[in-house]
């Protein structure tokens, strides 16, 4: 696809052309390995607004992105989410945005999954790290494994179609995960297990609970045939094909192998900053800009200056002698 002259283009070649937009710090759940269970929230005041976030992402739709995600916290949490969603989908239903998605952990689907079909979201990621009841209760601190459920079977019946995102954590869901492959291959969902990633200050030891997915993959081979395949859907994930249920199965590898030489990615806070990389503190404030006039020239600049400083990739390591996270803000202020 040819891209507009305007196209935001790295200091690397690489064409920013997917948008993460996290719609709210907050969410209904307390993960532990993404939130403190005593989060202090932003106060309200320093949120965009919906229209300002609408207006945000137009000019990025301008500038080039053809996919973008709304995240959070938890984006279905915000109020009045989906009146942002409906505005962003006239960009879909132009040609100039390819993609509009969202990434939830399911609470709230049951009540929203016919809008998000109806405004032309095609797809959605749900996390989801167990199915075991209790567990679930107690990694999320505050979640209720029936309601996701729901949220489920409300969006597939909606025509969504669904990837599920497991983090993989050592002695919690290890065991677990071949039984959740063929449970989500057998309705019709990929599976992506992830690496956990050293964000944050929170209330478990991240070394004890840290699996490199080498040994995961080793592990599901003992039961299932994976062959490496070259699917991709504009996130970091390898992919492979499982032959014993036809379906997909994700690998986001961000401590063992990095895959930051084709990050065409850049992250929106609800506050306005915009964050070249996950795994760097490195941002920009496109709030003033924003706010200190009604055109979009300030702010196309501070976009421009920004991704002028994207930088080459992360560098991600669980400090074993300080155990203190590579970045301290918390998973939940960029959306993962």
């Amino acid at each position: 696809m040819a891209f507009h002259d305007t196209s935001m283009i790295d200091p690397f070649g690489r064409a920013i052309s997917y948008l993460r937009v996290s719609v709210t710090d907050r969410c209904d759940f307390r993960c532990t390995y993404c939130m403190a269970e005593d989060m202090a929230f932003l106060p309200k005041r320093d949120l965009l607004s919906l229209e300002e976030l609408d207006r945000l992402c137009t000019v990025f739709i301008e500038k080039g992105v053809r996919k973008l995600r709304l995240t959070g916290g938890e984006p279905l949490v915000r109020k009045n989410i989906m009146h942002l969603v409906r505005e962003l989908s006239r960009h879909l239903k132009s040609g100039a945005l390819e993609e509009l998605t969202l990434t939830t952990n399911g609470s709230q689907l049951s009540r929203f999954a016919q809008e998000l079909a109806d405004c032309g979201v095609k797809r959605i990621n749900v996390s989801l790290d167990t199915l075991d009841a209790d567990k679930f209760h107690a990694i999320t601190r505050w979640g209720n494994l029936s309601k996701v459920m729901e949220g489920i079977d409300a969006a597939q019946a909606a025509g969504l179609k669904i990837k599920l995102n497991a983090v993989a954590l050592k002695g919690f869901n290890d065991a677990e995960l071949p039984e959740m492959l063929r449970w989500a291959h057998g309705r019709g969902m990929d599976l992506t297990v992830i690496e956990t990633m050293p964000l944050g200050e929170i209330d478990v030891d991240r070394t004890d609970q840290y699996l490199p997915l080498s040994l995961l993959r080793a592990d599901l081979e003992r039961q299932f045939t994976l062959t490496d395949i070259p699917y991709k859907t504009g996130g970091p994930a390898r992919y492979v094909e499982v032959a014993e249920t036809g379906g997909r199965l994700g690998f986001i590898t961000p401590m063992t192998h990095n895959f930051c030489e084709s990050c065409n990615r850049v992250r929106l806070t609800c506050t306005g900053t915009l964050y070249m990389c996950l795994g760097q503190e490195d941002a920009a404030d496109l709030r003033a800009p924003l706010r200190a006039s009604e055109g979009n020239e300030l702010l196309s600049g501070a976009i421009d200056e920004a991704i002028g400083r994207k930088p080459k990739g992360h560098d991600f390591i669980i400090d074993r002698r300080t155990k203190r996270p590579a970045v301290s803000r918390h998973m939940s202020v960029t959306g993962g």
